[in-house]
């Protein structure tokens, strides 16, 4: 039996005409090649990236004493001063559930401060605290250092973010 390489996708399909296309010819995106099992996910592809970006995210801001997410929210207050859970999440991209215990640890570290808002108190205010003001002035060279050790040029790297930013936002659609 020979091996025969599946006929190629039109590169213009959006992915459910893609999708229904691979379907009618019985024929699946994944598995990979061999030795590749993930060769055709880009789920796999996304999912390895973040994982190499932790780690130098990881390096970067363990002088620091932080997280990638601390580094985040403490990037998001610096943009906007006072901002409520609701608000941190929406621009994280995070449940109320996952970010208020963050926010806990961050207040306990000093970083942050949180506060019931005065006319309503079901809702919760963040703000820097002056430490975490002062660690937002020693990482705004993080962002710099994480191109320089990227290798690649700028207009592959801007083209990729709008598209990752797309994809973000197709998922999030789905309920993703």
């Amino acid at each position: 039996m020979e091996n025969q390489t599946p006929d190629p996708i039109e590169p213009t399909l959006s992915g459910p005409q893609a999708a229904a296309l691979l379907a009618a010819r019985g024929q699946a995106v994944a598995p990979g090649v061999p030795g590749q099992p993930f060769a055709n996910m880009l789920c796999f592809s996304v999912y390895a990236a973040q994982l190499a970006f932790n780690r130098l995210y990881k390096q970067l801001l363990a002088p620091h004493g932080l997280t990638y997410l601390q580094y985040l929210v403490l990037v998001a207050l610096a943009q906007a001063q006072d901002r409520t859970v609701g608000e941190l999440g929406e621009v994280l991209f995070l449940e109320s559930n996952t970010l208020t215990p963050l926010l806990k640890r961050m207040e306990a570290a000093g970083l942050v401060v949180r506060r019931r808002d005065t006319q309503d108190e079901r809702v919760v205010r963040v703000a820097l605290a002056p430490a975490g003001a002062k660690v937002v002035g020693e990482v705004e060279c993080v962002p710099l250092d994480v191109l320089s050790a990227l290798d690649m040029p700028m207009g592959d790297l801007q083209q990729m973010k709008v598209a990752m930013d797309r994809l973000g936002a197709e998922l999030r659609k789905t309920g993703g």
